[in-house]
């Protein structure tokens, strides 16, 4: 998890704004008067043109913005003159604008002055607000329901938290017919909800909005049959739309019984599948509407050779060797879609279209055309962060080494506190295959409180998925480590200049929907390495890691394409369904194969035990502060570790989230004896506000019961998800 925030990220440009000022410095004196003249003209036209009409009696709203809200009526008289029709229409639609905002009982009458001059009198009348909606017939639908899609098209324009909304008869309109629709979708087919009636309340200014509704009966899916070429047995066929069978009938649940049927026989390789439903709601028996589901499913496709165009720079056959695989294996538009993301996914195109093509021997040819994207880019990035403070960056970028699809990223980063530079080249179909590899280098200078570093070194991974949600892979590290300056001394330091080679291997199943943005569901990551000799280590010590979240939004999944959902709920239920709570899990411990004596220094060294406190861990403690520390108070870290979070996520408006949380964790010092001794606690709020890759989190947690020297909390500004 990053610990800072990303503020911006660029390119660099070449202004234009001094060529366009000199350019102007070389027009003669004679030209610029012209020039200035035609300025003042234009000028003085625009202001008669303003003065064309004129607006009388308004207190609600200010000239200004009634001229807005007439901007093209305004524009139409300025550029064709003024005639009745066109100051009628400035009339209607001023009065539409009134009423819009509650003015029920508004007339505004225009009184044409002279050729080019128009006066709109206006009487607003009181602002009408909404007093009760009264519902005449339901029976089936609750009330409290009805009233959200009556006042949907309103409440869109105000805050969700006002209660007295104003009056306006055509959003009340268009509210009852949001409410036939809710039966509709309900099954109701022969429910019926008459105009809007309305009871003013002169005293009050206030409105009764009554709504008669006949509900009719409700319809449900009845007995559905399937004919024709079929292939497979009803029960089968049956249970591919088994949750549409299970809600009220409706045309539009209907319409979607193809699509569900056909995404089945083509997933099975029936390219040509044809699927028809025909529903009868006139021969429904006590609701139930037969459905008769007619079936084609032609014959068996399989994957055949494939073509590429529009490629200039990357090699034709980075293309074709991601789908050479498939040729021979039966047709699966399932197959085509995760080589299609997998291929956006690398940068390398703007378009990417597969198109399979009919050819002899129900074989289907892939033509595949292509934009590629820029290849290379350069960015730089500033930034801050609670720990490393101000952070500047650059990133040097190419997607395409050679032409061959391989990225190779330079990157630099400097913050106050070191600095990091680092090249990495990625192969993700290393030698033609599943496998995805990584070659990093990287030179690390940074400076810890009691402790300052030099990390040299390089690291290889190759992973592969498993599933679309398991990956799998191994790791080689090879560092070079010095401890350049500390304050700490050195038996609780350890070795101050070593090499550790580790050999490791990390599993991550990840069944989040969506990890950057509101994750949803569950995710366990663990990792295993091991330093030895064997590898040309200095030191010796087996590490072990492991992580679990399981994130759970209130609201519903996303909908299935097609299925019609039209139930908006209260203001309440949707303030929760946009609501999520976390619960996170992490361990870790690292055990040293070397035997030291006991007068003699620590056989892990500082750098390779672990931390706590931070802003992704117990965020009662400022970054790495919790734990053991030194006379000094130099945190000295430890080899053991846990931290547990819980955290809730609500919105508050447009982007701005908040957050409050509970946080739990310990770290000892020594591996022998692991556990939950010492656990330290946090409780804190914070702000969110989210972007497309991960949210910024400002966040403060208390301490509710600090030891002797410890701070009562800390805040934490960082970006990302905290788990």
């Amino acid at each position: 998890m990053w610990r800072r925030v990303l503020l911006c990220l660029g390119s660099v440009a070449l202004g234009v704004e001094g060529l366009a000022q000199r350019a102007v410095d070389v027009v003669r004196p004679e030209e610029r008067q012209k020039t200035q003249q035609a300025i003042v003209k234009k000028e003085e036209k625009r202001a008669q043109q303003t003065s064309v009409i004129e607006f009388r009696g308004q207190q609600a709203f200010k000239e200004k913005e009634l001229r807005s809200q007439l901007k093209e009526e305004i524009t139409t008289v300025e550029e064709y003159g003024l005639s009745p029709a066109r100051a009628d229409d400035l009339a209607f639609f001023l009065e539409v604008f009134y009423r819009k905002h509650g003015y029920a009982k508004v007339n505004v009458h225009y009184v044409i002055e002279s050729q080019n001059r128009v006066r709109l009198d206006i009487t607003e009348g009181p602002l009408m607000t909404l007093s009760k909606v009264i519902f005449d017939g339901n029976i089936k639908e609750p009330t409290d329901k009805l009233f959200e899609y009556v006042v949907g098209p309103t409440r869109e324009r105000y805050s969700k938290l006002q209660k007295n909304l104003p009056f306006v008869a055509a959003d009340m309109e268009e509210g009852a017919n949001l409410v036939h629709r809710l039966y509709v979708a309900e099954g109701f087919l022969d429910s019926v909800v008459d105009p809007p009636r309305y009871v003013f309340h002169e005293q009050s200014n206030q409105v009764d909005v009554i709504i008669p509704i006949h509900e009719g009966r409700q319809y449900f899916f009845g007995i559905t049959s399937f004919s024709g070429r079929t292939i497979y047995d009803s029960e089968t066929l049956r249970g591919q739309m088994s949750d549409l069978l299970q809600q009220p009938y409706t045309d539009a649940r209907v319409a979607d019984i193809p699509r569900r049927i056909e995404a089945y026989y083509k997933a099975r390789g029936y390219y040509d599948v044809k699927v028809d439903a025909t529903a009868a709601p006139d021969e429904a028996v006590n609701g139930q509407v037969p459905v008769n589901v007619v079936i084609s499913a032609g014959p068996v496709y399989h994957f055949d050779g494939v073509t590429v165009n529009g490629l200039d720079r990357l090699h034709p056959s980075y293309v074709i060797k991601r789908f050479s695989r498939l040729e021979g294996k039966t047709y699966s538009p399932d197959v085509l879609d995760e080589r299609f993301r997998t291929l956006m996914k690398t940068g390398l195109f703007n378009i990417l279209q597969i198109k399979p093509v009919r050819v002899d021997g129900h074989l289907l040819r892939l033509d595949i055309s292509a934009e590629e994207a820029k290849s290379k880019e350069f960015g730089f990035s500033i930034g801050y962060g609670t720990y490393e403070g101000g952070i500047v960056g650059a990133q040097f970028r190419d997607r395409d080494l050679f032409g061959y699809g391989r990225p190779l990223t330079t990157s630099i980063e400097v913050s106050q506190r070191g600095y990091k530079g680092e090249i990495l080249y990625e192969d993700p179909f290393f030698l033609d295959t599943d496998f995805a590899f990584k070659a990093r280098l990287a030179a690390i200078r940074f400076d810890f409180d009691g402790y300052s570093k030099f990390d040299l070194g390089g690291r290889v991974e190759l992973t592969r998925k498993i599933t679309k949600q398991d990956e799998a892979g191994l790791i080689f590290s090879v560092r070079h480590v010095k401890i350049i300056d500390a304050d700490i001394k050195p038996k609780f330091l350890g070795d101050q200049n070593y090499f550790v080679n580790t050999l490791g291997f990390t599993n991550t199943l990840d069944m989040r929907e969506s990890p950057f943005v509101t994750p949803r569901g569950f995710l366990v990551n663990n990792t295993l390495d091991l330093a030895s000799s064997a590898f040309g280590s200095d030191i010796e010590f087996i590490r072990g890691t492991i992580r679990t979240g399981y994130y759970l939004p209130f609201g519903p999944k996303p909908l299935t394409p097609g299925v019609v959902e039209d139930k908006p709920g209260t203001p309440l239920q949707r303030w929760f369904q946009q609501s999520w709570i976390g619960f996170g899990a992490r361990a870790g411990i690292i055990h040293s194969l070397t035997v030291s004596g006991p007068e003699e220094a620590t056989a892990i060294p500082i750098d390779e035990r672990f931390f706590n406190g931070g802003s992704d861990t117990v965020r009662s403690f400022g970054e790495r502060d919790l734990g053991p520390h030194d006379h000094r108070d130099h945190p000295l870290g430890g080899e053991f570790f846990t931290v547990f979070n819980v955290e809730y996520t609500f919105p508050i408006f447009g982007e701005l989230q908040g957050a409050i949380f509970t946080d739990a964790g310990n770290l000892l010092p020594t591996s022998e004896e692991p556990g939950l001794d010492d656990m330290r606690y946090a409780i804190g709020a914070g702000l969110r506000y989210k972007l497309p890759v991960g949210p910024i989190r400002l966040d403060y947690g208390v301490n509710p019961d600090p030891h002797p020297q410890e701070d009562f909390g800390a805040f934490h500004f960082s970006f990302g998800f905290a788990f």
